[in-house]
């Protein structure tokens, strides 16, 4: 059960929608939010309009104060840092990795939503590495922040399981929701005494990279079920993607089917692919420039006829 505290002074680091649920979970409770630090504005879209990460036009939205530095190693950041007299700091995918000076600064600690159960997954993208990998689960942790990756010791977890249907959409919205009851859980077990940081185990640690080009191309002699993960990982967004005619064309939902045929052909009019074993039946797939379409409607203004090789 969790021990009622009073609310305590806190500055919130975070930048992308994943944290959001943290943020307005600890204004709920009634926690003062003294600042709020999120990445700078950056180009985006065609017109290149400077354009604010979802973090800070949610705190400009609500009132609080927000600081966007490209850097916490300058003494006249780190100053304003401990100038804030801080209870504790929350970090939910902030961004940048945080010095000993802004580590030391708040009187209970800083703490952070971690999006994998640790050591597993230490890095910048564990929700897409968890589904690539084939894990049958994976998590929440809520970890004391200290010097180096996603190290410290782990205050709670949850557990989500991860099955053949998981996407990383639907994914990061229910961890990000369970990060943001185990946060307030959290504190208010540390400001009461009554919770402790275990240390992660020694093994068992893994890297999540982030995603890349090399991600995101499909390739087709890999078995269907290794495929069928890339789709999922990556839905909605960036979404995996095969080349034909000059276009990329990314497949937003597929389905594994027990067929086969030269990787890459496609088998039928579903469409299906033929991958290195069995294939994958495209359920929902996007040009570049338009809206997604399921398999019948997409073939419709873009036939791939059986037979067409796809790169």
């Amino acid at each position: 059960m969790r021990m009622p505290v009073g609310p305590l002074r806190l500055a919130f680091l975070g930048s992308p929608a994943f944290a959001l649920p943290t943020l307005q979970a600890l204004t709920d409770e009634g926690h003062e939010i003294a600042c709020v630090y999120a990445q700078p504005p950056r180009p985006a879209g065609r017109g290149g309009s400077m354009r604010q990460c979802p973090v800070h036009a949610f705190a400009e939205a609500e009132g609080i104060a927000v600081r966007t530095p490209r850097s916490l190693k300058t003494p006249d950041e780190q100053a304003l840092f401990a100038a804030l007299a801080l209870d504790a700091a929350v970090v939910a995918a902030y961004g940048l990795i945080l010095p000993a000076a802004i580590l030391d600064a708040p009187r209970l600690g800083c703490f952070n939503v971690h999006a994998s159960l640790l050591p597993r997954w230490r890095g910048a993208a564990p929700i897409q590495r968890a589904i690539l990998a084939g894990d049958a689960e994976t998590g929440v942790s809520i970890m004391c922040v200290e010097p180096g990756l996603d190290m410290g010791p782990v205050l709670l977890t949850g557990r989500v399981p991860i099955t053949a249907t998981t996407t990383f959409g639907a994914l990061h919205d229910t961890l990000a929701a369970l990060g943001a009851r185990l946060m307030v859980e959290a504190l208010a077990g540390v400001a009461a005494g009554t919770l402790d940081g275990v240390p992660q185990p020694e093994t068992g640690m893994t890297y999540a990279e982030k995603i890349g080009s090399a991600d995101e191309r499909i390739d087709w002699s890999r078995p269907a079920a290794v495929v069928d993960r890339s789709v999922r990982a990556l839905s909605p967004a960036p979404g995996a993607w095969f080349e034909h005619n000059g276009e990329r064309i990314k497949v937003l939902e597929a389905r594994v089917i027990r067929e086969g045929g030269a990787p890459g052909t496609v088998i039928d009019h579903a469409p299906a692919v033929a991958c290195g074993v069995d294939a994958l039946a495209l359920l929902r797939l996007q040009r570049p420039g338009r809206k997604p379409l399921d398999g019948a409607a997409f073939l419709r203004g873009y036939p791939l006829p059986p037979g067409t090789r796809l790169g």
